[in-house]
């Protein structure tokens, strides 16, 4: 589909297709598990809803008010969980690493909000099975998202 197009430099691709036609994005109504990962310094948060059948994500999506870099992650990480058992979901974080390769710190920290949210949805889905009324578990991001100012106080592009 983007043969002809130029690529941003570093960019395959695959992160294109996702960022100009995101997978999996939106609400999921009827969520078994339902996770947030918030960066308390800049409120970037994604929200992740997954399905379940047994340890089988029957469906997943996702949420959020980041960057392209973290719907780009969503997108590409929902598609590779989708119908594959919580054991595999687990791995494939790793496997999303691989596959991402070297990444700025902030481009990190988007990736990881999105893995966090992803945890946080699994410890939803078990707290309910464990009797506890809860609508969502959230999890605070330990490291921030939040673009570094360069020497003259302005912010340094992503």
């Amino acid at each position: 589909m983007f043969e002809d197009v130029k690529m941003p430099e570093g960019m395959s691709a695959e992160a294109l297709e996702h960022l100009m036609y995101p997978k999996n994005y939106g609400k999921l109504e009827d969520a078994d598990g339902i996770g947030v990962a918030l960066d308390e310094k800049t409120k970037e948060y994604v929200i992740f809803y997954t399905k379940l059948d047994n340890d089988i994500i029957k469906d997943v999506k996702f949420a959020t008010n980041g960057c392209q870099d973290t719907v780009v992650i969503g997108s590409m990480f929902t598609e590779m969980i989708k119908n594959n058992d919580t054991e595999y979901a687990q791995k494939a974080i790793a496997k999303m690493h691989d596959k991402l390769g070297k990444l700025t710190p902030q481009q990190q920290v988007c990736a990881d909000i999105v893995f966090t949210a992803f945890i946080a949805s699994l410890k939803n889905f078990e707290n309910k099975l464990g009797g506890l009324d809860e609508e969502l578990h959230l999890l605070k991001m330990k490291e921030s998202c939040e673009v570094p100012q360069n020497n003259e106080g302005e912010k340094n592009d992503r």
